[in-house]
């Protein structure tokens, strides 16, 4: 990539608009090698492993709902990562693309993206929530609770969002 930059040095200096265009270019496929993919757990109970195979030794057990960042997608079994307990492998039908969040601590669902709008509900640290946007609007996010209760959480107190 280096060689490939110093041979096309003087063609970059030469044409301001195609070095920059270059460079944005650069920075997209960063930003794309760095976006997470997050899936949430599908079955009741999902069992990880520490590697991709049901002869693998079993770690712990994830609930339904708790969302996964994937990190490796090989189909059959998926490489994740948790909130707590860092890597393991899971099967990969045991997981949905419905995008679910984690809430890290104790905070308020809101009827609008302000943090004096009208209180809908209080949710506990460890709550899991259904993602219905991933848009972050002033620090907030549209979230929805099992209990049917729709609104805005403040995008800092949940995982599984980047």
């Amino acid at each position: 990539m280096m060689n490939l930059f110093l041979r096309h040095q003087n063609l970059l200096k030469q044409n301001p608009s195609l070095a920059k265009l270059c460079l944005g270019f650069c920075l997209c496929l960063t930003m794309a090698a760095h976006a997470a993919e997050f899936r949430s757990v599908v079955e009741p109970k999902l069992v990880t492993y520490d590697a991709p195979s049901a002869s693998a030794k079993q770690k712990y057990i994830i609930s339904q709902g708790y969302p996964l960042e994937i990190v490796v997608d090989l189909g059959e079994w998926v490489k994740v990562r948790d909130q707590k307990r860092g890597l393991s492998w899971v099967q990969g039908n045991g997981l949905d693309s419905k995008r679910t969040v984690l809430v890290t601590e104790a905070t308020d669902i809101k009827a609008s993206e302000q943090i004096n709008a009208a209180l809908l509900a209080t949710v506990e640290q460890d709550v899991v929530l259904e993602l219905l946007s991933t848009k972050v609007s002033q620090g907030w996010v549209k979230v929805k609770h099992q209990d049917g209760i729709e609104g805005y959480i403040r995008a800092n107190t949940i995982w599984g969002l980047y």
